[in-house]
């Protein structure tokens, strides 16, 4: 099972490999090192303010089965009222970039459609990561990569801050912090969603 973050210019900024067999997105978390900066206190400084309220850490888009973490946004499962609705449609719309993702890193190496399950893990580690770093080398020739400095993340140790976990588990910041963004999004002009010439890329015209 594979576990990456992408940002919309579809660079591949962290992945993680590993978790054998039956898993869900749940134990892949609690298996992964992505996430060990945030739970040990050393991630870098992701505060923010919406709607004039103040966030000490940053958000990731995830769907229904994660918990309900600070750091977690959820779409509303059965949105009713407009500015749910609207928000739920963004929010799919930013997902969809990972999405885009592995489309487009299955189109490009056809080694990641055939049935690499007859290897070793750690051949297909390897295999994955190499598509990986292939992928990005290729978004950075064409000039299309958002951030042009790409830092190293130091190894982090495995040792937890349990001033944090408390904040990280608070359900209500949670509720409130995806308040405030439906808030905001209800706000902004989303015309350009049904605009063809601001539709994305198709994933075969980026292979």
């Amino acid at each position: 099972m594979i576990e990456a973050f992408a940002s919309q210019d579809l660079w591949i900024w962290r992945l993680f490999f590993g978790p054998p067999r039956s898993n869900n997105d749940i134990n892949v978390l609690n298996q992964s090192p992505l996430y060990d900066t945030v739970r040990n206190g050393t991630a870098p400084n992701s505060s923010f303010i919406v709607r004039g309220r103040y966030y000490k850490r940053g958000y990731l888009l995830i769907d229904g089965i994660y918990p309900r973490l600070s750091t977690f946004v959820k779409v509303y499962p059965h949105p009713v009222d407009p500015k749910e609705k609207k928000f739920k449609r963004v929010h799919e719309a930013a997902r969809k970039h990972i999405e885009m993702v592995f489309g487009v890193l299955k189109g490009k190496w056809k080694i990641l459609e055939r049935p690499i399950r007859f290897y070793d893990l750690d051949k297909i580690g390897k295999v994955v990561e190499a598509c990986c770093i292939l992928h990005n080398m290729i978004i950075k020739d064409d000039g299309r990569e958002i951030s042009p400095v790409h830092i190293m993340d130091q190894p982090t140790p495995i040792v937890y801050d349990h001033s944090v976990l408390p904040e990280l588990h608070d359900e209500n910041v949670h509720h409130r912090l995806r308040y405030d963004l439906t808030e905001h999004v209800s706000g902004l002009d989303l015309a350009s969603f049904d605009d063809p010439a601001f539709q994305p890329t198709p994933i075969e015209n980026l292979i």
